[in-house]
């Protein structure tokens, strides 16, 4: 079974604990960042200058120690958040605008134009 494309997939929430949150994308459904127990409030609000509440900010995946967080559809408009599992606090984010202005900070302090290389600059800094 190939899954649900992405923005398809309804939002699961039922609570979850880091623990939880899987590897790899979910095919099926998406875990909200609403049923996150340990969801800091920046992420909660990630989505609200688009227009989506905690509910429909959707967990996408662990880069190592970096879980991914996307509030809005794949091509955009979407912010993207990666918080490091091992303190919350430490956040990056990246835009995608719909319209191939996107930018983000990667954990280096390096801005990004491609979510390729924000994503590589998150593996590139991970943490055992």
């Amino acid at each position: 079974m190939s899954g649900l494309p992405a923005d398809d997939r309804p939002f699961d929430l039922s609570p979850v604990t880091t623990a939880d949150l899987p590897p790899t994308p979910i095919r099926d459904r998406n875990i909200a960042a609403s049923a996150w127990d340990e969801a800091p409030a920046e992420l909660l609000s990630l989505g609200a200058d688009l227009g989506i509440d905690a509910d429909r900010i959707a967990y996408k995946r662990r880069i190592g120690n970096w879980l991914l967080w996307r509030a809005g559809p794949t091509r955009g408009p979407a912010r993207w958040m990666a918080l490091d599992s091992n303190d919350l606090t430490r956040q990056c984010t990246f835009f995608i605008d719909g319209n191939k202005n996107n930018i983000g900070i990667g954990p280096s302090g390096i801005s990004h134009t491609r979510f390729r290389m924000w994503k590589e600059d998150l593996l590139e800094r991970c943490e055992p």
